[in-house]
């Protein structure tokens, strides 16, 4: 769900090009940051666009073509993604609310290896869909100082695949990923937030990999968060700081049922980040993460930017 100012990072997809590397399907990298735990006016609707743009000059572990062999590959990606979020206004289940969460991606990709163009399919990604419940704020003397939700997030193999590329903007399996976030308010104008995903994801039947005798991969279980602070120079107005995330594979990867050795997915992004308020329904956040420490995923740049807006 989109916080109250409201992650599936989507990621780039990479659809597997063996069964131990780049297998993990696309998920909230930093497309959430400030504000994570909590709605920005109460119950409703929600709709938010997220647009990304990810340049990536680093693929370490991924499995070339003969005619690209040696070369250093190269990914540009825009990923645009739509996202519906209704929060019922009567609490249950001890002051939370329950909500739905939907999110439509869609992406498209420049895969190149110093100039031989590498196949990649651009298409609308696999639909996010998450019930949640959403806690009502702790309350202190100067106003909120905890508030955190919890959603049951499901990734449907709805979007564009084909086993003949080796990038996809869907997956091809059912990921359960679901997450708690939170947000910390160490002083009216001072806030810290966090969001904990775990990931599993079932069997991919028409896997991308140059073994024909290789019927089926499952990528391995992760856990993946985002971290932000932020602090309002503003009032009602601006926020800035500091926003970052963190991904790890935490078991192997399989193909036909058998676990396969090899290095597993990390990769970690930091970076500046602001938050723009036109009103208290209305919202425009800014993110820079510089990834590093990449493992059998690709290491770039991303630069995103998501409107949300409550009715």
């Amino acid at each position: 769900m989109m916080p109250r100012l409201r992650s599936a990072a989507l990621v780039v997809l990479f659809a597997a090009s063996a069964a131990s590397a780049y297998d993990e399907p696309a998920v909230n990298l930093g497309f959430t940051s400030f504000l994570d735990g909590i709605p920005p006016a109460g119950p409703g609707w929600y709709f938010a666009q997220y647009v990304q743009y990810y340049d990536a000059g680093k693929l370490p572990d991924l499995q070339l073509p003969p005619e690209a062999a040696g070369a250093d590959p190269e990914l540009e990606a825009w990923i645009s993604l739509t996202q519906v979020i209704y929060q019922h206004p009567k609490a249950i289940l001890g002051g939370a609310n329950l909500g739905l969460d939907l999110i439509l991606p869609a992406a498209a990709f420049d895969l190149e290896a110093d100039g031989t163009p590498l196949t990649a399919q651009d298409g609308v990604g696999d639909l996010l869909v998450g019930p949640y419940l959403q806690w009502a704020p702790v309350m202190g003397a100067n106003g909120p100082v905890f508030v955190h939700r919890i959603e049951l997030q499901t990734i449907l193999p709805t979007g564009d695949y084909d086993r003949q590329y080796a990038v996809n903007p869907g997956a091809n399996v059912v990921s359960f990923n679901p997450y708690w976030s939170a947000t910390w308010f160490v002083t009216p104008k001072w806030t810290v937030s966090g969001r904990l995903h775990y990931l599993w994801n079932d069997e991919n039947d028409e896997p991308n990999v140059p073994d024909p005798t290789v019927r089926d991969t499952q990528a391995g279980q992760a856990v993946h968060a985002n971290f932000a602070t932020e602090y309002e120079v503003i009032a009602k107005q601006l926020r800035v700081g500091l926003n970052g995330y963190a991904f790890r594979q935490i078991s192997d990867s399989k193909a036909n049922g058998d676990c396969v050795d090899g290095e597993k997915e990390q990769v970690v992004g930091i970076g500046p980040g602001a938050l723009w308020s036109f009103g208290p329904d209305s919202h425009l956040f800014a993110n820079v993460y510089f990834e590093t420490e990449a493992q059998s995923r690709p290491e770039g740049t991303r630069v995103n930017l998501r409107y949300v807006h409550h009715f």
